[in-house]
C-alpha cells in the first residue's frame, strides 16, 4: 500500500511540474537561507578564532592605563621599561616568554618605492609571543640587540610593496634617517580579527627604535606568553602584583595598567558571532513557515480540483485513511524535494560567500540534516489539514462535484 500510495503521489506531482515547483519555492528559499547563514556564520566564527590565535599562544597584552582600546586613559599612566619585561620573565612562574614592544610609524623606502608601515622595536621574544615564523633569513643576534644595530625583519606586505617578488634578505631599506639591513622575512599571517594587516610590519631591536626613532626608553606594550596548561588567573594575579610593586602603587590605588587575555577575547568574539549566526538563522527560518503555508494552499486547491477522483476512490472501497495518506505523502514529498534542492543551492551559495568574504567553509552535516528534517516536518504539519479534508469528503457529494 505504501509504494502504491507513493506512486500515486509522484504521478500527481509530475502531472503539474510547474505548480509543484512554485509550491516548493518557499521551502527551497527557506532551507537555502538557513543553511547558508549558519555555514557562513560558523566560518566567520572560525576565522575570528584563528585570527585571535595568530596573535599568540596563551598571550597576555599589558599596556599602561586602566582601559583598553580607543580612548584608553594611558596619558596619565607611566610607560613601562624594558626592565619590567625582564622582571616578569624572572619572577612570574608559568611564563614562557616576555617581549617589550615599542611602536612607531615610519615610511620605508627601497629604491624608487616607498611604503608607510608600522615599526616595532622588541627582542627575539617578540617572535615567540606572537607566533611568528621565518620564511627566510634569521632573527636578531645578541650583539645586535645589545648594540642597537640597524637591522630589521620585515613582514610579507612590506616585502610585496617594496621588493615585489625579490628576496629582501640582505637588502637595505631606509626608515627615516636609518639605513637598515633586512636580515629576515616573516611568514604571512593575513588580516587580524580587528581588521588590521598583520603582515604590514617591520621589526627592529628595541634599542634601535628607542634611540633612533622614538627618542625615549618608553615601552608601550608588554607581551607575555604563558606555558600551556598554566592557571591563567594565577599568572595574571602574580603579574599584577609584581607590576604594582614596580610602579609603587599603594593598596588603595587602582592599577594604572591593564591586562588583556587574548583567549578571553577569542571566546567573547566567538560567542558574539555565534549568537548573531543563530539570530540570522532564526530569521531565515521564517521563510520555511511561509513555504509551508504555500504547500497547504496548493494542496487545498488540489483537493478541490480532484474532488471527483476522491469520490470515485471512496466509492469503490478506498478507506479514508488511505486518501489521507495519499495527500499527506504528496505534501511531504514536495517539502522534502524542496529541502534537497535548498541544500544544493545552500552549498553553492556558502562556498561562494565564504570565498568572497575570505573565511573558511565549515561544512556542518547537522544543520543540513536538521533543515531537511524540518522541511519534511513542515510538509506533514501543513499537509495534514488538506489531507484530512480530502479523507472526510462524502463520496456521493464528491461524485456530484463539477
Amino acid at each position: 500500500m505504501w509504494w502504491n500510495t507513493l506512486g500515486l503521489a509522484l504521478r500527481e506531482i509530475r502531472r503539474n511540474l510547474l505548480r509543484s515547483f512554485l509550491t516548493i519555492l518557499g521551502i527551497v528559499i527557506g532551507v537555502a537561507a538557513v543553511i547558508t547563514m549558519v555555514t557562513v556564520g560558523r566560518g566567520a566564527t572560525q576565522a575570528v578564532s584563528d585570527q585571535i590565535t595568530s596573535l599568540g599562544t596563551n598571550l597576555l597584552m599589558v599596556r599602561p592605563g586602566q582601559r583598553m582600546g580607543p580612548g584608553r586613559d594611558s596619558a596619565g599612566s607611566p610607560p613601562f621599561r624594558q626592565a619590567d619585561a625582564e622582571a616578569i620573565a624572572l619572577q612570574v612562574a608559568g611564563v614562557r616568554a616576555v617581549a617589550p614592544q615599542a611602536a612607531t610609524g615610519a615610511v620605508a623606502v627601497f629604491g624608487a618605492r616607498n611604503w608607510s608601515t608600522v615599526v616595532y622595536g622588541s627582542t627575539n621574544a617578540y617572535f615567540t609571543t606572537n607566533n611568528w615564523t621565518l620564511a627566510a633569513g634569521r632573527l636578531f643576534e645578541e650583539t645586535e640587540l645589545r648594540a642597537g644595530a640597524a637591522v630589521c625583519v620585515v613582514g610579507a606586505t612590506v616585502r610585496r610593496e617594496l621588493f615585489g617578488t625579490q628576496d629582501p634578505v640582505g637588502a637595505r631599506l631606509r626608515l627615516r634617517n636609518i639605513s637598515c639591513e633586512v636580515v629576515g622575512l616573516l611568514q604571512s599571517k593575513g588580516q587580524a580579527a580587528m581588521g588590521n594587516d598583520q603582515d604590514d610590519v617591520v621589526v627592529m631591536p628595541i634599542a634601535t627604535v628607542q634611540r633612533r626613532l622614538t627618542g625615549n626608553l618608553n615601552v608601550g606594550t608588554l607581551l607575555v606568553s604563558m606555558d600551556d596548561g598554566v592557571d591563567t588567573e594565577r599568572v595574571k594575579a602574580d603579574l599584577a602584583r609584581l607590576l604594582r610593586e614596580r610602579r609603587k602603587l599603594a593598596e588603595s590605588d587602582e592599577n594604572n595598567f591593564n591586562v588583556l587575555d587574548t583567549k578571553q577575547l577569542a571566546e567573547t568574539l566567538s560567542s558574539t558571532t555565534q549568537v548573531m549566526t543563530m539570530l540570522l538563522g532564526a530569521v531565515a527560518a521564517v521563510s520555511l513557515l511561509v513555504g509551508g503555508i504555500g504547500i497547504m494552499n496548493i494542496m487545498l486547491v488540489s483537493v478541490t480540483e480532484r474532488t471527483r477522483e476522491i469520490g470515485i476512490r471512496l466509492a469503490i472501497g478506498a478507506l479514508g485513511h488511505e486518501v489521507l495518506l495519499q495527500f499527506l505523502i504528496e505534501a511531504v514529498v514536495l517539502a522534502a524535494l524542496g529541502g534537497l534542492v535548498g541544500i544544493v543551492i545552500a552549498t553553492a551559495a556558502s562556498l561562494a560567500l565564504t570565498s568572497v568574504m575570505g573565511v573558511p567553509y565549515v561544512f556542518d552535516p547537522g544543520i543540513n540534516l536538521l533543515s531537511f528534517a524540518f522541511a519534511a516536518a513542515i510538509g506533514v504539519v501543513f499537509g495534514y489539514f488538506p489531507a484530512r479534508r480530502a479523507a472526510r469528503l462524502d463520496p456521493i457529494e464528491a461524485l456530484r462535484h463539477e
